[in-house]
């Protein structure tokens, strides 16, 4: 029981949105207790709730690789012997530590690159006057030479740390592992907590009533007699700044942002699929567009073309297909070594019989159900990219800029941030949790394959 609740907290802690948990702790630590500067820098206690908002979710994530990965160490042979021998528990610790991280530091490199990203927004929030916050100014002013400036020393930043991360593996590794002298740790299989699927199911059930209330209103209509009410029956979730229902613009702003993310979703799948049938071609530019986060495409686009929903979108499209490449690749070099494509090679069937019959159905599928998982991931995305002002534009409802733009208001009334932030953390943990459970079925159906 304790293991599931651990496991719970780290899936819902890692789904969290940095610039959410920025917003979130600039108000309440910030602004209502005034325990840490919520705006600018006035020195070391300026990087306190920075450091919480970027540092939370990637060590949760951490965490809860590390707690997949830890307990196939202890059940090895050496561990067995150690503890039978009486060994002392911080040495066989240590010593499964050591085993565990050459398998996580890869693991890293996404984490380090959510990082850079989610550092955009979180200076942007604050106020601190770093190279994000640069990136940001200039993305937004299209001044293109500062721009390209400061994106180049975040991507810099991204791949010195990436270059010592496989450094630091390597001496993990040792000759011995390097050369594949010892066997690869074995894992078990993905446990998932039986409590996730409660948490999915109610996180699904509360989105889809709150679209649904939401659409049959109209996000549009200004009342300026009703600004900043506080919820009541007329206004569930209260009003903005100009007097316009908050739950009618959530609801309108969910459906127009998962319309963009499903044909963002769908153009990064079908460019994943076609990329992915040329691995030699491809191999380069999946590694290079994995270690790009979408927030600095969508600066670079934006300093370019200007803000709007399509150069968002573009920018999604722009790093998004890589997984969906790096998963073509690997399914055909899969299929294509089964004994079934070499009897029909055997039999003369010629290329286009081979994909049509053989390489396509054993890929499209699973393409399909990793597409589906990455498609709440997606929204999140736009969300980030919408609440730095570089998606949809005013009076269009999205829910990254409804942050954004009720944010002046959160002491004064602090409805108006509650309601998109609360449909914010609903739709991560669904996103998350639904991976989960759709890793774990996948696992479960492979061996029947």
């Amino acid at each position: 029981l304790r293991q599931d609740r651990a496991g719970t907290t780290a899936a819902v802690l890692a789904s969290l949105p940095k610039f959410l948990l920025a917003s979130v702790l600039a108000t309440v630590c910030g602004v209502w207790w005034g325990w840490f500067p919520s705006s600018g820098w006035e020195g070391p206690q300026s990087m306190v709730l920075p450091s919480l908002a970027l540092g939370i979710p990637s060590g949760a994530m951490l965490g809860g690789i590390l707690d997949q990965a830890l307990p196939a160490a202890f059940h090895e042979p050496w561990a067995r012997t150690a503890y039978a021998v009486g060994m002392p528990p911080g040495h066989i610790g240590r010593n499964g530590l050591r085993r565990t991280l050459p398998g996580v530091l890869p693991q890293l490199l996404p984490t380090v690159v959510a990082l850079v990203g989610g550092a955009v927004a979180v200076e942007k929030i604050f106020n601190i006057p770093g190279l994000g916050r640069l990136a940001l100014d200039a993305a937004v002013a299209q001044d293109l030479p500062v721009l390209q400036t400061a994106t180049l020393a975040l991507v810099l930043l991204g791949v010195a740390a990436g270059t010592a991360i496989r450094a630091l593996r390597h001496a993990l590794l040792g000759r011995p592992l390097r050369d594949n002298a010892l066997p690869a740790l074995h894992r078990p299989p993905l446990t998932v907590p039986p409590s996730l699927r409660w948490i999915t199911t109610a996180c699904a059930l509360a989105l889809l009533a709150l679209v649904t209330a939401g659409l049959l209103r109209d996000p549009l209509q200004v009342d300026t007699a009703a600004r900043l009410l506080s919820p009541a029956l007329e206004h569930p979730l209260g009003t903005d700044a100009l007097g316009r229902d908050l739950l009618a613009r959530l609801g309108h702003g969910a459906l127009r942002t998962a319309g963009v993310a499903l044909a963002v979703t769908a153009v990064s799948a079908v460019i994943g699929l076609l990329l992915g049938m040329t691995p030699r071609a491809s191999a380069g530019p999946t590694e290079v567009a994995s270690t790009l986060p979408a927030v600095l495409a969508g600066l670079l686009i934006a300093g370019v073309t200007g803000p709007s929903v399509w150069g968002a979108a573009s920018a999604v499209c722009a790093v998004g297909w890589s997984p969906y490449a790096a998963q073509t690749a690997a399914l055909l070099e899969q299929e294509r070594a089964s004994g079934h494509v070499a009897a029909s090679v055997a039999l003369g069937a010629g290329r286009l019989h081979l994909l049509r019959r053989h390489l396509l159905p054993a890929v499209v599928p699973a393409l399909l159900r990793n597409a589906l998982l990455r498609l709440p991931t997606t929204v999140l995305v736009l969300a980030s990219l919408g609440f730095l002002g570089l998606g949809e534009q005013p009076p269009t409802p999205e829910w990254g800029r409804l942050l954004s733009e009720n944010q002046p208001y959160a002491e004064l009334a602090p409805w108006t941030v509650l309601g998109p932030a609360a449909a914010l953390v609903v739709l991560s943990v669904l996103a998350v949790t639904g991976s989960l459970l759709g890793r774990r079925n996948g696992e479960r159906q492979a061996p029947g394959r």
